[in-house]
């Protein structure tokens, strides 16, 4: 485990599996962590006590990721507790699945909104505010590569995010501070198991050639690498898939 005492991140979406996880893991490398959520509240302060388990400190700070000003509070309640923001971890958004055929377009509109203007207002905030030598970490998706029927307004959304990220990376120059993209593949989280069945559960663990979905811990691993030790690492998406593509 890294020591980071008195380093502090920002994990959105934190009342989540792989926000969770990431908090968890943070907290254990010595960070004090916001841990964000949009609608649940006991959720987030679940994963707040789960950092204090861990030995770390934090609070939670509700609000939309799309809403600036939602966002900048959270960044002002890092500032006032912990004194400012090393890291940010970006893991809030929406996965509705579709055929192109079928989804409605005001459904598109809300992936987009959440998973692209989300991602934008917490990466603009990210690069104001973020101190030298710090990391930022956006979520990808694998689904950008492996191209499943259903999710292709995810994927374009996800598509987007990995732009940004690379461009951001290159804007930062000077400052110090890393900017990728974790892309997971399919994990054990109750974003991924909402709507599906069990045999279908079971084909894609199956396919993997580890033979399992991932879990939120091995991907909780990959942010804990990009936000301590991983500084040669830049304006990257990395797959964290078990190979699945």
């Amino acid at each position: 485990m890294a020591n980071n005492a008195g380093r502090v991140a920002i994990v959105s979406g934190g009342s989540g599996g792989i926000g969770k996880a990431s908090a968890v893991r943070l907290a254990a490398d010595g960070f004090s962590v916001v841990v964000h959520y949009a609608n649940g509240k006991d959720r987030a302060e679940e994963t707040a006590s789960a950092v204090a388990r861990a030995g770390g400190r934090a609070i939670v700070a509700g609000g939309d990721v799309a809403d600036e000003a939602a966002m900048a509070a959270v960044f002002d309640a890092a500032d006032r507790e912990f004194g400012g923001v090393d890291v940010v971890v970006h893991t809030a958004g929406i996965m509705p699945l579709a055929p192109v055929a079928q989804m409605s377009l005001d459904t598109f509109d809300r992936v987009q909104r959440t998973n692209v203007r989300g991602t934008f207002v917490i990466d603009q905030l990210a690069a104001q505010r973020v101190r030298n030598g710090g990391a930022i970490i956006n979520f990808s998706t694998s689904v950008t590569r492996l191209q499943i029927p259903s999710y292709g307004a995810y994927a374009a959304s996800k598509g987007a995010v990995e732009a940004l990220t690379l461009i951001l990376a290159r804007e930062l120059r000077g400052r110090d501070i890393t900017v990728n993209a974790i892309a997971p593949g399919p994990t054990a989280t109750p974003l991924f198991f909402e709507g599906k069945t069990q045999q279908a559960i079971e084909q894609i663990s199956g396919m993997n050639p580890m033979g399992r979905l991932g879990t939120a811990e091995d991907i909780a691993e990959t942010v804990a690498f990009l936000a301590g030790p991983a500084r040669w690492v830049n304006g990257q998406v990395l797959y964290v898939n078990g190979g699945a593509a």
